[in-house]
């Protein structure tokens, strides 16, 4: 009588485990994921306290905490992705990877893990900035639709620029340096509409500002959360998101085969 041989563990399968696996690593370098957390919301607190009775946003906005949430919750991404890419670098360093491919276990499951773990440790960030924003006077009027789109176009940033962390992770020698690598994601919501209006700005950062990433983004999230019309900006911004995790996966797969070769 012939033994039926159990099916080997899938994709997702390994992908679950490695997404565990991430969160336990992170649990572990709590100071390092607290500091990724509450940045951003000490951030908003010295813009809105230090610098909003000076920045002039327009007659739009009853105060600058109704202008300011949406860049600091792009900035909690950029934050957040330092630690996936030292994550990554840093798995890469200890010999694990070796380890992890005499299980069959590839690279797509280990940095979808990274990927996704980033993914729920934004989404607590998101949470607190939100309720800090709340307790500020941060007053939301989304309509039903607008919380899904924007959750959509929150939700497509987080995991392109957490894969784009991870494919820096890669391409970094050591955690320290994937670190650094990561600072421009960081950086991207200043040169933006995210903290001041881009016509404020000198008139040769206006081209940069209103074409990159960042900015379509920011006024997808300051529109929908405040029911004010949109046009297509979210449209550009699941498109800039696309363009981005299409790129990272891409070279997230060349360097790790040339990585472990």
């Amino acid at each position: 009588m012939s033994e039926t041989v159990p099916a080997a563990p899938g994709l997702l399968t390994h992908a679950a485990v490695m997404t565990g696996r991430s969160l336990r690593i992170s649990r572990r370098n709590l100071d390092a994921v607290l500091t990724a957390m509450t940045l951003p919301v000490m951030m908003m607190l010295v813009f809105v306290y230090f610098f909003g009775g000076a920045i002039e946003t327009g007659t739009a906005y009853d105060s600058y905490v109704m202008y300011v949430v949406p860049g600091v919750l792009l900035l909690c991404v950029g934050f957040g992705s330092a630690n996936t890419a030292m994550a990554v670098s840093e798995d890469m360093k200890g010999g694990v990877i070796d380890r992890f491919r005499t299980l069959d276990v590839g690279g797509t499951p280990v940095l979808a893990g990274h990927v996704l773990a980033s993914t729920v440790r934004n989404l607590v960030s998101t949470t607190l900035v939100f309720g800090v924003a709340l307790a500020i006077g941060f007053r939301p009027a989304a309509t039903p639709g607008g919380w899904f789109a924007l959750a959509g176009v929150l939700l497509a940033y987080v995991v392109a620029l957490s894969w784009f962390a991870a494919a820096l992770g890669l391409l970094a020698r050591s955690p320290e340096a994937a670190g650094g690598f990561t600072f421009f994601m960081s950086f991207l919501p200043y040169p933006s509409s995210a903290f001041v209006p881009v016509d404020s700005m000198p008139g040769w950062l206006h081209g940069f500002a209103d074409h990159q990433p960042v900015t379509p983004a920011i006024e997808s999230l300051r529109g929908l959360l405040l029911d004010r019309p949109v046009g297509g900006a979210p449209w550009i911004a699941l498109a800039w998101a696309a363009g981005i995790l299409a790129v990272a996966i891409g070279l997230s797969g060349v360097l790790f085969r040339l990585r472990t070769r």
